[in-house]
């Protein structure tokens, strides 16, 4: 689950407050459900949107990219901006954006305004999330702010738990007839509420906070959309001329971007990121650990609820029950994670990334053993191991990544690490989605794939997942006999 999503800022808030408004905390607690339920609601509903805008995987995997790359590329830019217009100004506005562009998923006429709607809902989104982070230090002092962040962790885990649950039974029980459309509207009157609320949150800003790179912005955005169109688009077209052209402008956009980024710092301006801090490479290394962790958990999502409701024909919220012992072990994990970090030191990071790819490597081989809808409850043991590794992995990663930069530098290292996490979650849909429907593409000619099919594709995508865990496993292995830097 994909929850430990931070940026913080590096400059001096106001005043802590020890007994802020319960209200100002639960409405921002309702601001880090909502962002992170909804990049995991998706996942349950995906067959549903393709049976009724009749999408293809390519344009499926857009609408769960965009919001990832959206959210990713303007987390640093929603966390300047709070801090130099006020943090309650942009939570609001945000907010009142998030619920806005719900609405226009959940009226979405078809699949190219849908993919719209969502990335608009991801930068709004990023818009709000930073903010809460932000609000919790400044709103408390330092007991205060252990409990308020403890019962964030908790909420954003309840999120992506009801995700799951939540939203198949909202998509299975077709409420009002608006079937999984209603998944979004629901977000209407909570988010126009929690932003009339929003009065009761203290604000807060930082003189002199830093400005908003616009222009680096614009070019990662670019780049990022240039490599993930072909990513997603290339297996269903055969990999057309267009698609090798659009990897090449991505790599010279993204090029351009970290040349720009590297002049920007040396003149003194405000860089989206600090290419300086790649120097460490410690950092580097720990970077790519949380790119290739983050990049396999909303792939596998999209890739086990087309296997078990497209392939073998749950319902919604059957999948999401199904998933759901998944999520339990992984807040269960995050819960032991810290102590035992305490306790172990790194190698517990270790332990609990090949644990990851012992769930992940169990759900392939349990998937190509599926034969028809009653073998789907196989799938439940490896599910648990899976999620138990995922947190066990994922809940410490965070904070081993921010020790390996002076303290100086840890507000930017969150922001890019955050960064990191959304951008790896769109770049794992893309991947896993060109083995998807490759192999579903070469098993069968039929306009309606076979069980068996999905339960190869599924397999087959998640390979990569495997071999990205396994290599994190032995990335965080040379981390932890590396001396600090």
């Amino acid at each position: 689950m994909t929850t430990d999503i931070s940026t913080r800022s590096s400059a001096a808030p106001c005043s802590p407050r020890t007994s802020p408004s319960g209200l100002a905390l639960a409405i921002l607690l309702l601001g880090g459900f909502l962002t992170v339920f909804d990049l995991f609601v998706v996942n349950v509903a995906i067959p549903s949107m393709q049976r009724s805008l009749g999408a293809d995987f390519a344009e499926i995997g857009f609408v769960i990219a965009g919001y990832e790359l959206a959210f990713g590329v303007l987390l640093i830019a929603g966390g300047r901006l709070g801090d130099r217009y006020g943090r309650r100004q942009l939570f609001s506005v945000g907010m009142i954006g998030f619920a806005a562009t719900s609405l226009l998923c959940g009226i979405a006429p078809d699949i190219e305004s849908l993919i719209f709607a969502r990335f608009l809902q991801g930068a709004a989104g990023a818009m709000l999330f930073p903010q809460i982070y932000a609000l919790l230090r400044v709103m408390y002092d330092e007991r205060g702010r252990s409990r308020a962040f403890g019962l964030l962790g908790m909420t954003l885990g309840l999120a992506a738990i009801s995700g799951q649950v939540l939203g198949g039974l909202i998509v299975a029980t077709d409420l009002f007839g608006f079937g999984w459309r209603m998944i979004f509207l629901v977000n209407l009157p909570i988010g126009i509420t929690a932003a009339l609320l929003a009065q009761h949150i203290p604000e807060s800003h930082t003189a002199n906070a830093p400005g908003v790179d616009w222009l680096g912005i614009c070019l990662a955005t670019a780049g990022l959309l240039f490599l993930l169109l072909p990513l997603l688009e290339g297996p269903n077209l055969k990999w057309p001329l267009w698609t090798f052209a659009s990897g090449a402008a991505a790599f010279a956009m993204i090029t351009t971007f970290l040349r720009w980024e590297d002049w920007l710092g040396k003149q003194g301006g405000d860089p989206t990121i600090d290419i300086r801090l790649f120097r460490n490479t410690n950092f580097s290394i720990s970077s790519l650990v949380v790119f290739l962790i983050y990049s396999t958990a909303t792939s596998l999502f999209l890739s086990f609820a087309l296997l078990v409701q497209s392939g073998f024909g749950l319902t919604a919220f059957e999948s999401g029950l199904l998933f759901a012992p998944a999520s339990v072990g992984f807040v269960i994990a995050s819960l032991l994670a810290p102590a035992l970090v305490v306790r172990f030191g790194p190698i517990v990071l270790v332990f609990g990334a090949l644990t990851y790819a012992g769930g992940i490597g169990w759900l392939i081989v349990t998937g190509n053993s599926l034969t028809d809808r009653g073998d789907v409850i196989a799938l439940l043991s490896p599910l648990i191991l899976f999620g138990f590794g995922q947190g066990l992995s994922m809940t410490p990663l965070l904070n081993m990544v921010i020790g390996t930069v002076a303290e100086r530098h840890a507000g930017m290292a969150a922001g890019i690490i955050s960064t990191m996490q959304q951008i790896g979650g769109a770049f794992g849909v893309s991947i896993a989605g060109m083995f998807f429907v490759a192999i579903v593409a070469a098993k069968d000619s039929r306009i309606v794939a076979r069980p068996l099919d999905y339960a190869d594709a599924f397999a087959g995508a998640m390979l990569y997942n495997f071999t990205a865990v396994i290599s994190a496993a032995i990335l965080l292995v040379l981390i932890s006999r590396r001396k600090p830097q």
